[in-house]
């Protein structure tokens, strides 16, 4: 039998009986709001942050500006630096074209026996200039004089044979009718013409002596240098030597054979289809001399495929015989002429950390100078001299010389340095091509503050 509990309910653990539900109509339980104490901590706590804060920014602030004025005034207190300067100039730029190149003669001969014989005597010495028409060697000539005579004699002999037969024939046509067929006056006239054949090839024969007799003088075919001689004195020659008696070299005038890459053919050429009258300048292998001033003489019709490269040929007078054959030189191609440019030495262009270009500008407040980072967009260079395209009026005074020590601001001590040289005296710049792009030259690298 069930037994209520203390309440009068009987437990739900108990078998059949059922756990007794809760009322709808009880209300839901809300999480009470913090207390107003925490929310008061948080306040305290940004307030605490944002005046930590605005210290440090202060703090960091007062350090600059203390830096700055200290800076300022040390600079103030630095004595004047010397340095070099110049004036930017206006001017005209030549625009070279620089290439490595091989000097090569115009005409290069082998000179060879024509007939053979003995070397009776070489009149020439190794190395030395000789004239077109200047004897060089003397082959025997005696068994060519022979031959000569011997012809000369069959000539006279057949000569004679031919006379006879005219005359012969003279007394067939003349004489009275009849005494003379008609076939042998056609035969006699046949001898006639038989024997002037035989007198011309006899005339042949002697020309041909006389030819041969003529080789045994061997003359210079041209102006130019002869070389080392293959041959002495006393040794038999013959048409079929394969070295020759000595080697000529034309050297006055002289070329010079280069390439140029593919890129800079409309440099070159532009749109005409003739080879333009383009100054080209030699230059010894260090640049250290200038070697002679020619012209460009001809273009090659096709580019290498295997280096995209053209040939070409400057001509030069060589008068001086500064330029030998199989020589290395640096050529310089005047491509064209910038004409009005604000010029500046190379050596007065400085570059930033972001390869910036600049200057320093000296100015002048009465007697003081200071100078002023000014940044400067360059154009073509050749040689020392740079051409400036912005940020620079001709006139203006830059630094050449004494930048390491140099910030904005810094007073200085100017002298006049001479004026930029604008030929080329740096070495061999094979891959570099003074054209409109800004020159990297060889600017020292420094901050633009």
């Amino acid at each position: 039998m069930l037994q209520p509990d203390a309440m009068g309910v009987r437990s739900p653990h108990q078998p059949g009986v059922h756990p007794v539900s809760e009322p709808a109509h009880q209300p839901a339980r809300h999480t009470p709001p913090p207390p107003l104490k925490e929310s008061k901590w948080h306040l305290l706590i940004w307030a605490v942050l944002f005046l930590v804060v605005a210290g440090l920014t202060s703090l960091i602030w007062w350090r600059v500006h203390t830096a700055t004025l200290a800076a300022m005034a040390n600079l103030k207190s630095i004595p004047p630096i010397p340095v070099v300067v110049t004036e930017a100039r206006i001017g005209d730029m030549p625009i070279y074209l620089p290439e490595l190149g091989n000097v090569t003669a115009f005409n290069t001969v082998t000179i060879r026996t024509r007939v053979n014989g003995q070397l009776n005597q070489v009149a020439f010495d190794e190395g030395q200039m000789v004239q077109k028409g200047q004897l060089l060697a003397q082959i025997d000539p005696r068994p060519y004089q022979a031959a000569v005579e011997e012809a000369q004699g069959q000539l006279a002999k057949d000569q004679a044979s031919l006379e006879n037969a005219r005359l012969d024939l003279t007394r067939y046509v003349q004489a009275p009718p009849g005494t003379f067929t008609d076939q042998q006056i056609a035969t006699q006239k046949a001898m006639v013409d038989q024997d002037a054949g035989i007198v011309q090839s006899d005339r042949g024969t002697l020309d041909n002596a006389k030819v041969q007799l003529d080789f045994c003088t061997i003359t210079s075919p041209l102006t130019g240098r002869i070389g080392l001689r293959q041959v002495d004195p006393g040794n038999y020659v013959q048409t079929s030597d394969a070295n020759g008696l000595a080697v000529i070299t034309q050297i006055q005038p002289i070329a010079v054979i280069f390439t140029i890459a593919d890129v800079d053919i409309p440099k070159i050429m532009g749109d005409s289809s003739t080879v333009p009258n383009l100054e080209a300048d030699a230059y010894s292998s260090d640049f250290s001399e200038k070697l002679g001033v020619g012209y460009l003489a001809a273009v090659d019709s096709q580019i290498d495929p295997t280096t995209a490269k053209l040939k070409l040929k400057a001509a030069f007078d060589n008068k001086d015989n500064a330029l030998f054959p199989n020589q290395f030189v640096n050529i310089q191609l005047l491509t064209r002429t910038v004409h009005g440019a604000v010029i500046i030495p190379q050596a007065a262009v400085q570059r930033g950390p972001d390869n910036s270009t600049f200057v320093y500008v000296v100015k002048t407040d009465g007697t003081d100078h200071s100078v002023e980072v000014r940044n400067i967009t360059l154009g073509p260079q050749a040689g020392d001299s740079q051409v400036v395209r912005s940020g620079l009026a001709a006139g203006e005074t830059i630094v050449t010389d004494g930048v390491d020590r140099l910030l904005d601001g810094s007073k200085v001590t100017p002298t006049e340095m001479a004026a930029p040289a604008t030929q080329p005296t740096t070495g061999h710049h094979h891959h570099h091509h003074n054209s409109e792009d800004e020159s990297s030259g060889a600017a020292t690298t420094r901050t633009a503050e």
